[in-house]
């Protein structure tokens, strides 16, 4: 990832030293499904709630960051076969960060879908661009407490955002 996006994703992020439950926002003292402590970092199981239930350091932060990221950025390399522009690969891995299909990943995610397949064609059709940006905005949606997808706007905002830096190299906050 370029220096651009860390800082774009930092800021966005914002570090939280202190557990939290993602769904609520709120400090937690427990391991809860949820659970996630600095720039978004998701703990998994409450095997390792023994190493951030006191919290971490900025540092700390910035390593769990770097080392979350890995997996996208190797889902995107592994995935995309054509030569792209730094900007296009930037926005390929906040994409994946999003939807999933990293190596970890037990979902299809970025590896399957049809940004990725559409981005690798080798005999792309003439409206190219717009299919594209079709196939990377449809992710914008998120389930509602009974469990239906409804349209969230924070997606739609994120992918507006990600496809502005795809298609211009211009790196804004959502």
């Amino acid at each position: 990832m370029s220096p651009e996006v860390v800082k774009l994703l930092q800021a966005i992020e914002e570090p939280r030293l202190k557990p939290y439950d993602d769904h609520t926002g709120k400090e937690i003292n427990n391991w809860v499904l949820g659970a996630t402590i600095g720039y978004g970092h998701l703990i998994a199981s409450k095997e390792e709630w023994p190493t951030y239930k006191d919290g971490i350091t900025q540092p700390q932060a910035d390593a769990l960051f770097l080392a979350d990221a890995e997996p996208k950025e190797q889902a995107v390399r592994e995935t995309i076969i054509v030569g792209v522009q730094q900007y296009e690969y930037d926005a390929m891995v906040i994409l994946t960060f999003n939807i999933g299909g990293d190596v970890n990943n037990q979902s299809k995610g970025f590896r399957y879908s049809s940004v990725a397949k559409l981005i690798n064609d080798p005999n792309p059709p003439k409206n190219h661009l717009a299919l594209l940006e079709t196939a990377w905005k449809s992710y914008n949606k998120s389930r509602n407490k009974e469990g239906t997808l409804v349209l969230n706007k924070g997606l739609v905002n994120r992918r507006a955002a990600e496809w502005c830096i795809y298609t211009t190299g211009v790196y804004k906050r959502w």
